[in-house]
């Protein structure tokens, strides 16, 4: 562990010590206090829509840099980080498990704590992390070793440091944390290495556990140290011992929805990916191989971790569809209190928010060919042909059938999260058009070794292009408009009551679009690929847009053919800070 302050900032922060903490009414009220942004998902709703208006269609072309900060050093990589901002002070995280301070008026950097990981650790998709919570005087983050951190937010002493899970067994942890009455409520991840998936919820001041929810039939939770409940019945939709090693790795972590007190976090998929081996490849009487609740939306009590309610995106899954998209809570047109999530296989989910139960579902990328669609009962109808083959039925027993699937493992849409904004009614999502050879292989599981029983490579549909930001109408499941871009979209998306609606792209571009035609008002070039996630606030009347550039994460990493066609893209580490000049706000 390192930490670093300044003298000067030292005698800054001095005077500031009396400054309130973060409350529980300022984080449920973060979608609309304009003047900070301390949730992840700029509301723990995950809508990241913004109230703000100042900075709007008519001037977004005067929006200009204001600062830059560099992460510095050799440990680039890919930066998906949403910024936290409160009391004159930005937070970021970086990879390898960093988080930096840093003055919002100027750009210096106060203090940096770097989490000293061990050798060893076996992180999937690149070392990158995706944010911090904030509450009270701390502030919180994950480390790639599976522990969560509380730090002094104003300068940076360890408050606590607990262990998630053994990093040892193919854990690990990359999502930001979201706070709930006190609590700080993780998932976790290693979804490629037998672990079982579980959110758990902490005491925020002391970091002890309150309560545990596996999320994989057959463990059980815990609450106050004691056993609660068992998670579902045991082997109602496993074979034998494998839902000891099922996966269901809650890597993406939760949403919140105050209006009906429920936390809902995505399981993502089963393991190992061979769906033969779990008995999903062809089901059984008294066992459908379903393998809950693994690819699956679950609704937890916040106070227990009792499961108030599941939906499964992905039955008998087989190509690797993680259900841990984030779900976003809204209203729909009709007045009608909803859930959207956009799933990795392709399709967009509307559920009631009550009880989570199904309403509709439509495609958002083109040419899925694992299933024909969605019945009316939320249950996919599965194309048994492109499900990949059993090894056992091969002559040689070595390797099944391969079939072309589309979306490719890397999803319709991955962890890049989705805007909904409440001006359009209309959701943004950043997906992309690609699918894959995938084979199946025979597989038994290691402690802390990769447990998928497949092969794959990822090849895109179309010549021009991969990555298609698209706005969603989420009650009819029109695409009003989309945004072609030649490499894979891999960062998040942000709206506002200005019309306009915020990514970036692998090629560096920062874009602000029209929300209702997807004409590009303005760009602006970060230097590496943006995969992070855009954020807006307003200080003294002016409005600031923030946004981390570094080029990473799964793609290069996983992306077979489409990784060799983006190989020249730039790493990097810089965060990008602009602002609208007061004299183009008063003018509109």
């Amino acid at each position: 562990m390192n930490r670093f302050i300044t003298a000067a900032t030292a005698i800054i922060m001095a005077g500031t010590m009396a400054q309130a903490q973060v409350t529980e009414e300022d984080i449920a009220n973060d979608a609309t206090i304009t003047t900070q942004v301390v949730t992840n998902g700029m509301g723990r709703t995950l809508q990241r829509y913004s109230p703000l208006e100042i900075l709007n269609k008519d001037n977004v072309a005067n929006l200009v840099p204001a600062w830059a900060f560099s992460l510095g050093g050799e440990k680039q990589r890919g930066q998906e980080t949403q910024p936290i901002v409160y009391d004159g002070m930005m937070y970021i995280t970086g990879s390898y498990s960093r988080i930096y301070a840093i003055d919002l008026q100027t750009g210096k950097e106060v203090w940096q704590y770097d989490a000293r990981l061990p050798e060893g650790i076996l992180p999937c998709c690149d070392v990158v992390n995706r944010g911090a919570a904030i509450y009270g005087d701390n502030i919180y983050f994950g480390t790639l070793d599976a522990r969560m951190v509380a730090l002094n937010r104003k300068t940076g002493d360890v408050v606590w440091n607990q262990k998630i899970a053994d990093y040892k067994a193919g854990y690990s942890y990359t999502a930001a944390p979201i706070i709930v009455n006190g609590l700080v409520i993780t998932g976790n991840s290693g979804g490629e290495f037998g672990i079982v998936g579980e959110v758990q919820a902490r005491n925020a001041e002391t970091g002890e556990i309150v309560w545990t929810r596996p999320m994989i039939e057959g463990h059980m939770g815990t609450l106050n140290g004691e056993e609660s409940t068992m998670t579902g019945e045991l082997n109602a939709t496993w074979p034998g011992d494998m839902w000891k090693t099922g996966g269901g790795a809650t890597w993406l972590g939760g949403s919140y929805d105050i209006e009906t007190d429920t936390l809902v976090f995505g399981a993502g998929n089963p393991s190992p990916w061979n769906s033969h081996l779990r008995g999903a490849g062809a089901p059984t009487e008294g066992n459908t191989g379903d393998n809950l609740y693994a690819a699956s939306r679950v609704g937890l009590d916040p106070a227990t971790g009792e499961i108030k309610w599941h939906y499964q995106t992905t039955p008998r899954e087989g190509w690797d569809f993680d259900g841990v998209n984030e779900v976003v809570a809204y209203t729909d047109r009709a007045g009608n209190k909803r859930f959207g999530t956009a799933d990795r296989n392709g399709f967009f989910y509307v559920l009631n928010r009550e009880d989570g139960a199904f309403v509709s579902a439509d495609p958002f990328v083109t040419q899925i060919s694992w299933a024909s669609g969605i019945d009316e009962t939320g249950r996919p109808i599965f194309n048994e042909d492109n499900r990949p083959g059993d090894p056992a039925a091969a002559a040689d027993g070595a390797k099944g059938e391969t079939v072309f699937a589309v979306p490719g493992f890397l999803g319709g849409k991955n962890w890049n999260p989705v805007s909904y904004s409440q001006r359009t009614g209309n959701f943004y999502i950043p997906s992309n058009e690609w699918g894959m050879d995938i084979w199946n292989e025979p597989v038994t599981y290691k402690q802390g070794a990769a447990y998928l029983g497949s092969g794959f490579t990822i090849k895109p549909l179309y010549e021009d292009y991969i990555g298609s930001l698209k706005a969603m109408d989420p009650d009819t499941g029109e695409i009003k408009w989309e945004y072609k871009n030649p490499a894979p979209l891999w960062g998040g998306v942000m709206s506002t009551a200005g019309g306009l609606v915020f990514t970036g792209t692998p090629e560096g571009d920062f874009i602000a679009f029209d929300d209702e035609t997807g004409e590009k008002l303005w760009s602006f070039q970060t230097g590496s690929g943006v995969v992070g996630q855009p954020i807006t606030w307003e200080d003294d009347g002016e409005q600031y847009v923030a946004i981390m550039s570094g080029w990473g994460g799964a793609v290069p990493l996983w992306g077979g053919e489409v990784a060799q066609t983006v190989s020249y893209l730039n790493q990097g580490g810089m965060l990008w800070t602009f602002k609208l000049p007061r004299q183009f706000a008063q003018a509109n």
